[in-house]
C-alpha cells in the first residue's frame, strides 16, 4: 500500500509542485490548503507524514501542530514544517518534539527525498 502524505500549504503553486515531486518520489499526495481541513482529515484518517506549511490562515502552521500532537493518536505522526522563515529552528528547539523535522523552501528534489525517507523511519 502506498503510503500517503499529508501536504498542508496555503500557496496554490506550491501544492501543485508538491503533488508532482511526491507522486515522483512513489506516495499518494494529500493537499490541503488550510489548517481546519488538514486537522480534520488526519483526525479521521492518520498519513504517514505531514508536510506542513508555517504561515498559513485561518490558523498559522504552529497552531496546527499543537493542535495535533494534542490528539494522543497523533503525538508520534510525522510532520516536516516546510518553510521559507529563517526562526523556524529557534521556535523547534522550544518545541523538542522528536518526530519534527524542517525542510526550507525553496527544497529540491533531493532534499525532499532524504527529508521524508528520514521522517518515516522515526516512525518505525
Amino acid at each position: 500500500m502506498t503510503k500517503r502524505i499529508l501536504v498542508v500549504e496555503d500557496d496554490e503553486p506550491i501544492l501543485d509542485l508538491m503533488d508532482l515531486l511526491i507522486r515522483r518520489l512513489g506516495y499518494e499526495p494529500v493537499l490541503l490548503s488550510n489548517g481546519p481541513d488538514a486537522l480534520r482529515y488526519a483526525k479521521n484518517d492518520p498519513p504517514a507524514l505531514i508536510l506542513l506549511d508555517i504561515m498559513m490562515t485561518p490558523i498559522s502552521g504552529w497552531e496546527f501542530l499543537e493542535k495535533l500532537r494534542a490528539e494522543p493518536a497523533l503525538k508520534t505522526l510525522p510532520v516536516i514544517i516546510f518553510s521559507a522563515s529563517p526562526s523556524v529552528e529557534e521556535k523547534m528547539a522550544s518545541i523538542n518534539d522528536p518526530f519534527l523535522g524542517v525542510l526550507h523552501k525553496p527544497v529540491s528534489f533531493v532534499e525532499l527525498r532524504t527529508g521524508i525517507e528520514q521522517a518515516l523511519k522515526k516512525q518505525e
